[in-house]
């Protein structure tokens, strides 16, 4: 950790910040700060705000990452309820929903913000929250609103589309009816019930969520895992995009009514959450990551038989997926439909599959490694296009390297101890800041947890990638025909639960 200049500290994934290191700037002096790191090339994972005085006013924290550097800068200010800053967001489009977020939660105003409405309370009916939706006028031009109620059994969300005729003008996304105060769980909760509120922030990314509040309280309490612990770890998580990636695939067929590839994906996806069940007792991964390791291990009689299922399993899945792309009727709708520039990318920063897709190259494994991945490097996989084609093949590209890195780390897993002996994992370091970043199959996760002057833990902060990407969805829709939502949304496929927290 080394200061990088007055009011900011720079720090390693997984690291740990003493706030005494880290006085709080002056509103305006903050947000220069905080603009000329973005403009430098950093951007923006967190910006929490942490009640850490014994006053009503908020340490707000600025966590902006250099991925060139692998480094993290943490920046900090200190604001009433009802004070504000010069808003990031006309310079810094990626800084929308965390400054509306400020806004919604803690009463801080971004001054200058041009689209300060709830983030997640636009449903309720209260004076403090009020949506009015953007409306397009004209000759020929309607509304269709969508949701928050769909005709599927999936978490519910409200989409206002504009349109002229068939063609999306501009669409409009409110969530926040999955709010169920997750961020407020991991803070009151018990040390044992936290993990489990992790691991349920997105259903289908436990192990993801579980990983990164493990490493965030790993740090805090200056424990780390053994070594085999965390090839377990690494294990667990690309079994966890392999299924999801696979999923989405099939997912992807089916909108498009390519029915064998949607039927073989969708059997494939089975039999890698059977093998992350085999791995953990769960088909989900939940209960695995404990702090300071993990619960099971892979013993050295189950390595064969894991290994031949992955083989077994991998030849399917080549066959399936040579099948799905080289179909023209599947090309023909993939290929030019819901496009995000990379320009648009770097400017919402978006992150994961849809910014790999627009050739963003960001990825947590590489940019900032933790536990595992910082002695195993797994290849980026790129595409130009930034299209419905391009989110599908970055999809697979990454299938087959979890699957390498698999069989590899398997082949090589070493024996030795799952978790850390030390039971000092619920004695936090007192007045400090710990960020985690995990390379979640959707994008990258952040988890930001803060202490007080008796190491209480104070604040706890989860970013999870869907939080990035939803906007990002806004803007595929431009130009494209309505009808094409649905292959849209699921070539994005985000987390209401996860945006909702």
């Amino acid at each position: 950790m080394s200061a990088a200049s007055r009011g900011t500290v720079r720090v390693r994934n997984g690291g740990v910040v003493a706030l005494g290191a880290l006085p709080p700037l002056e509103p305006d002096e903050f947000r220069a700060v905080c603009g000329v790191a973005l403009t430098a090339g950093g951007r923006l994972v967190a910006l929490p705000a942490f009640a850490l005085g014994t006053d009503d006013g908020r340490d707000v924290f600025a966590v902006i990452a250099n991925d060139d550097e692998s480094e993290l800068t943490v920046t900090r200010t200190r604001l009433a309820r009802g004070a504000g800053f010069d808003a990031l967001t006309p310079e810094f489009p990626e800084a929308q929903a965390f400054e509306r977020e400020l806004f919604e939660d803690h009463g801080i105003i971004p001054v200058g913000h041009p689209w300060l409405k709830p983030l997640r309370q636009a449903h309720l009916k209260t004076d403090a929250a009020q949506h009015t939706f953007f409306s397009v006028d004209g000759d020929g031009i309607h509304e269709v609103a969508v949701g928050p109620v769909h005709a599927g059994v999936i978490e519910p969300g409200h989409f206002r589309f504009q349109c002229a005729g068939e063609d999306v003008l501009h669409l409009e996304i409110h969530l926040g009816y999955q709010h169920r105060g997750a961020e407020r769980l991991l803070v009151l909760g018990s040390p044992a019930r936290r993990i489990a509120v992790a691991e349920s922030i997105a259903g289908d990314t436990a192990v993801g969520h579980a990983l990164a509040y493990a490493h965030v309280i790993e740090s805090l309490a200056g424990v780390r895992p053994p070594l085999a612990a965390q090839t377990i770890r690494g294990l667990a998580l690309e079994l966890e995009r392999v299924a999801n990636h696979v999923g989405d695939l099939g997912a992807l067929a089916n909108d498009v009514a390519f029915l064998p590839a949607a039927a073989w994906f969708g059997r494939l996806r089975g039999e890698f959450l059977n093998l992350l069940m085999a791995l953990s007792g769960n088909r989900y991964g939940r209960g695995l990551v404990v702090t300071g390791g993990v619960r099971f291990g892979l013993p050295s009689d189950m390595r064969q038989a894991f290994t031949a299922k992955l083989a077994e399993t991998e030849a399917d899945l080549r066959a399936t997926a040579e099948t799905l792309f080289s179909s023209p009727s599947v090309s023909s709708r993939f290929e030019q439909t819901g496009v995000v520039s990379d320009a648009t990318a770097e400017d919402l920063g978006l992150v994961g599959v849809v910014a790999r897709a627009s050739h963003v190259a960001r990825d947590a494994r590489r940019d900032h490694p933790i536990g595992i991945y910082r002695f195993v490097h797994i290849p980026l996989a790129l595409a130009e296009t930034g299209d419905v084609m391009a989110r599908a093949v970055v999809r697979w590209i990454e299938v087959q390297r979890s699957l390498t890195f698999l069989r590899e780390q398997i082949a090589e897993l070493a024996e030795g101890p799952l978790r850390t002996p030390s039971t000092a994992a619920d004695s936090f370091a007192p007045d400090s800041l710990a960020v985690a970043l995990i390379e979640g199959w959707r994008g990258e996760i952040a988890h930001v947890a803060a202490t007080n002057g008796s190491g209480d833990l104070r604040g706890y902060k989860v970013v999870d990638p869907s939080f990035h990407n939803w906007f990002g969805l806004a803007m595929a829709l431009r130009d494209n025909a309505i009808s094409d939502f649905p292959l849209c949304n699921k070539s994005f496929n985000l987390s209401y639960a996860g945006h909702d927290l």
